[in-house]
């Protein structure tokens, strides 16, 4: 298993990589010098790219006139370590020895089977390559980590389409992945670096099919066992939140993603929620804690834009009864969505901070290192590491519980009261998807169809509180929009108070007090 941590980095600021004391250790005698390798890389695919639909790469690299193929497929990708099955072997020339591949992998991966089938091997061509200047460190840690050291600088070609390459990576060749993290943080005190989620083969095949825009990413069931232990189910459950939160980044960088953003500030929420869920038993340090709550505000703030022009305004175009003239709407509007395209580039500027890589790099090596381990009282210890099944269900208990508390007088609660009911179906819905493979399966989605419904309700009323708060936020200097933005504030109020919306939060409040818990 091949384990790499991808940092990329602007040409410019090449100089400062190769001038950081990282990169000049010695070993009591001599400085290291880097080894420089001029490599062209042959990525080859199905012309209806059947190896890339199954998560397969497969090249042929030319290095010091010796050929050597690699399949890469399988893994994951979190806060930029790439997790990835890697074979390798030595060719005599520049085409794949696919035999040869089938002789090292293992009966049990499904690649295998894929480059067994007849009209796979018989269909392989060239789809794109990559020519790029190496240049390699090796680095050994004070606690015996070997860790490789690669910057990679020059361009990916798929026919007349090019695109510059100029990354980092961290590869672990002995030791703890918690070292690639301790390594990366060093660099991004002298040089400004950026989690690459992307590796050069996807890059590739982007690059071979520029008409897939780039999509914003849901998140993936977590996949439990019930063998696990609660410390290890902890580790699932963050790593998943932040695999969505990072397959969001670039979405969110171009600066216009609507959806990438929601996305990314999901996997934020479901994050924060994860946490919140472990607290007894560990806790995130506070520095780490304010750092969240930065970023979740750098693309709240976008999103609650994004929802007031898209969504609350939209829904009021052609409202016969509203009053109030198209013109008036259609203001409103553009100077909602002028906020919401000035929060959207703030968001990007936030997550392309070396602030927020250095949130990132931190939390990985948090989770990677156990860090809370050494802080924890011998009876937390034990519970960490017994069996998740009684956790899970003491969870789900807890959090209905509260659930039932707080929607009790749901019907006549306050503002505040309701988003408080709000937050505790959000938090119960994400511990029973979390916990979703541990339990009743017929169950799950009907009990979390009925907690979403009741959210969408109670979501429904805390836009019209937010787009209260927004239309007040307007610049001023426009008398009309002021007075526009007033009349809109009091229609939403008096509608959100109507008796449709509290039928309809009243009825999904009891369907969901009706249903069991899928346990």
């Amino acid at each position: 298993m091949e384990i790499e941590l991808k940092l990329l980095l602007a040409p410019e600021d090449v100089p400062l990589l190769r001038a950081h004391p990282l990169l000049a250790q010695d070993d009591g005698q001599a400085p290291q010098l880097p080894q420089i390798l001029a490599m062209h890389d042959i990525y080859v695919d199905t012309p209806d790219l059947q190896l890339c639909r199954h998560q397969a790469g497969l090249r042929v690299r030319q290095v010091d006139g010796r050929w050597v193929q690699t399949l890469k497929a399988g893994g994951q990708v979190s806060g930029g370590l790439h997790s990835r099955h890697e074979w390798e072997g030595e060719l005599a020339g520049p085409t794949p020895d696919l035999d040869a591949l089938d002789a090292a992998i293992g009966r049990k991966q499904p690649v295998r089977a894929l480059l067994r089938q007849a009209e796979i091997r018989e269909s392989l061509q060239e789809v794109f390559s990559t020519r790029m200047q190496r240049t390699v460190w090796q680095l050994h840690t004070p606690q015996g980590d070997h860790i490789e050291c690669v910057l990679d600088q020059g361009v990916i070609e798929s026919g007349e389409r090019k695109v510059s390459v100029s990354e980092v990576e961290l590869e672990l060749k002995e030791g703890q992945a918690a070292s690639l993290f301790d390594v990366a943080l060093l660099l991004l005190r002298e040089v400004p670096l950026q989690l690459g989620h992307m590796s050069k083969a996807e890059r590739g095949y982007r690059l071979a099919l520029p008409e897939q825009p780039l999509k914003a990413s849901k998140a993936r069931p977590v996949v439990l066992d019930a063998a696990m232990t609660v410390e290890e189910v902890f580790l699932a459950i963050v790593t998943n939140c932040l695999a969505q939160v990072g397959a969001n980044q670039d979405g969110v960088i171009q600066g216009e993603d609507v959806e990438s953003l929601h996305q990314m500030r999901v996997g934020l929420r479901r994050l924060r929620s994860a946490l919140g869920m472990f607290k007894s038993l560990l806790a995130l340090p506070v520095e780490l804690q304010g750092e969240l709550d930065w970023l979740s505000g750098a693309l709240g703030e976008a999103r609650d834009w994004d929802v007031l022009a898209g969504h609350t305004l939209a829904q009021l175009d052609g409202d016969a009864d509203a009053g109030f003239g198209p013109g008036a709407l259609a203001q409103l509007t553009q100077a909602a969505r002028g906020q919401a395209h000035e929060k959207h580039a703030l968001a990007a500027q936030a997550v392309a901070s070396s602030r927020y890589t250095a949130l990132m790099l931190c939390l990985q090596r948090w989770l990677h290192g156990r860090g809370w381990r050494s802080s924890r009282t011998p009876r937390q210890l034990q519970r960490l590491d017994a069996g998740v099944q009684g956790f899970a269900q003491r969870t789900l208990r807890a959090d209905q519980r509260r659930l039932m508390k707080r929607g009790k007088r749901l019907l006549h609660a306050t503002p505040q009261q309701r988003h408080r009911v709000r937050i505790a179906a959000k938090k119960t819905r994400y511990a029973t998807e979390f916990f979703a493979s541990l339990l009743n399966n017929g169950k799950v989605q009907p009990y979390v169809g009925r907690l979403s419904l009741l959210q969408d309700e109670l979501g429904a009323m805390n836009d019209v509180r937010v787009a209260d708060r927004l239309l007040q936020e307007l610049p001023d200097g426009q008398a009309d929009l002021q007075v526009h933005a007033a009349f809109i504030r009091g229609y939403l109020a008096a509608r959100a108070q109507g008796g449709d919306n509290e039928r309809r939060m009243d009825k999904a409040w009891r369907r969901f007090t009706s249903a069991r818990l899928p346990l």
